[in-house]
């Protein structure tokens, strides 16, 4: 898609989802949400699909092309966020390098568990198995930086990993975030936990039973063990 036909994208795709609009669905996923996003009334599925329909006619946009994502969370509606996350989701084996910064800026932006969780497991992860260099570094900084959403990242960037998980960095990072009252992140070290215990049992019994975790990350921790 050429440079011109970047800043015209959003209006068809804005058709599509208003044709689509269901103030039912759209009350009840904004209370769902804590009233903090406006809804269209899309469900997952059907938002999915019509986005696939959009793009063979409209075409896909250049991988992590920053005008269409920002544009994107710009948007009022939530399914625009959504659907940068399912634009991203698709294009996920060709992020660079450098398109770190821009995911960054979106987790910190519009944050919320169903954008934050998407962006560190579907493509945080994804990019540090590909350029695992900075790994430790950026991620480090990540668990001890102010905003709670990047440290939740940095807890949970690594749910998909199984054997390639870097075990020992997972556990700085929910030292590092001990003593916490944000229940996102004491969730998400449960949950890390929980995930990891699938490929080793034994490594997240003895690391509970080592570490002073808020009953609710222990929990999540062994909710399964």
């Amino acid at each position: 898609m050429g440079s011109k036909a970047r800043p015209v994208y959003l209006i068809p795709l804005t058709a599509v989802l208003e044709q689509r609009a269901c103030p039912t669905d759209a009350a009840a996923m904004q209370a769902y949400m804590k009233g903090l996003f406006p809804f269209y009334g899309i469900k997952a599925t059907q938002r999915r699909q019509l986005l696939a329909d959009f793009m063979k006619e409209n075409g896909m946009p250049t991988p992590f092309d920053p005008e269409v994502l920002l544009a994107l969370w710009a948007a009022p509606q939530r399914e625009f966020q959504h659907c940068a996350l399912d634009i991203m989701r698709r294009q996920v084996r060709s992020i660079r390098e450098g398109d770190l910064a821009l995911v960054e800026e979106l987790i910190v932006t519009k944050s919320w568990w169903d954008t934050v969780d998407g962006l560190s497991s579907w493509i945080v992860g994804p990019y540090f198995l590909k350029f695992p260099g900075h790994k430790a570094e950026i991620t480090g900084q990540w668990a001890i930086h102010e905003n709670l959403w990047l440290r939740r990242a940095s807890i949970i960037f690594q749910l998909g990993y199984k054997q390639k998980t870097d075990t020992e960095l997972l556990f700085r990072h929910i030292r590092l975030n001990l003593g916490s009252k944000e229940f996102f992140i004491n969730k998400a070290i449960g949950w890390a936990l929980r995930e990891y215990a699938r490929t080793d049992a034994e490594a997240v019994r003895q690391f509970v039973s080592t570490t002073e975790l808020s009953p609710l990350s222990r929990r999540e921790a062994m909710k399964h063990l």
